[in-house]
């Protein structure tokens, strides 16, 4: 496994990426509920657990792959599917991925997961790692970190600056972007994928 090398544009593009796919701001209104029905959140907590589960499953996840006989190819079909209908969520404001888990503790369940290391997250860091090196990868990852726990520890103050529109609006951008980083990790990987089946049934 390489590290790789820093590349700024492979930082910003990880970054945007994430900050869409956990969309901390989109949150906040979950995150305040939350608090006004008597739920404690504890922001260093969270973002702690959510970081170490997410660089967890960074490397963890490919070695789980590797013993389903899984490439990173398909993989990253796999999570451009995942993104996609992520993103159909925040374009249709309609629930696809529906959470029926336990309720008893806000800081692990529902913050840490699945709102911010859920599906989407662990599917977009293995589907990125087709693409950029992992320096990059990482370091957007911590980037976003850092802003989610500015976002949980002012969480009142962020949704009254930007209001009830703007977080409507940033959901509806990044529900675009996702569209956009979908398409383009299904056509970049979709290809290879079938080039490799290809070489398997002509073996």
């Amino acid at each position: 496994m390489t590290f790789g090398t820093f590349n700024l544009q492979e930082f910003i593009s990880t970054f945007i990426i994430m900050f869409a796919v956990i969309d901390a701001i989109g949150a906040t209104p979950i995150i305040i509920s939350l608090r006004e029905n008597g739920k404690v959140i504890k922001p260093i907590k969270a973002t702690l657990l959510s970081t170490l589960l997410l660089v967890g499953f960074f490397y963890a996840g490919d070695v789980m792959l590797k013993l389903f006989h899984v490439d990173i190819s398909s993989f990253a079909v796999a999570g451009a599917i995942v993104i996609f209908l992520m993103a159909i969520e925040m374009l249709l404001d309609v629930e696809i991925f529906k959470f029926n888990g336990p309720t008893g503790e806000a800081t692990i369940v529902p913050l840490v997961f699945p709102l911010i290391a859920g599906a989407g997250s662990f599917t977009t860091l293995l589907s990125l790692r087709a693409e950029y090196a992992d320096v990059n990868i990482l370091l957007g990852l911590l980037a976003n970190m850092a802003f989610v726990f500015f976002v949980l520890t002012m969480t009142h103050k962020v949704q009254n600056w930007i209001g009830k529109g703007g977080v409507y609006v940033v959901r509806k951008f990044f529900g675009v972007i996702l569209i956009a980083v979908a398409v383009r990790l299904f056509t970049d990987n979709i290809a290879e994928l079938i080039l490799n089946i290809s070489a398997q049934t002509g073996n």
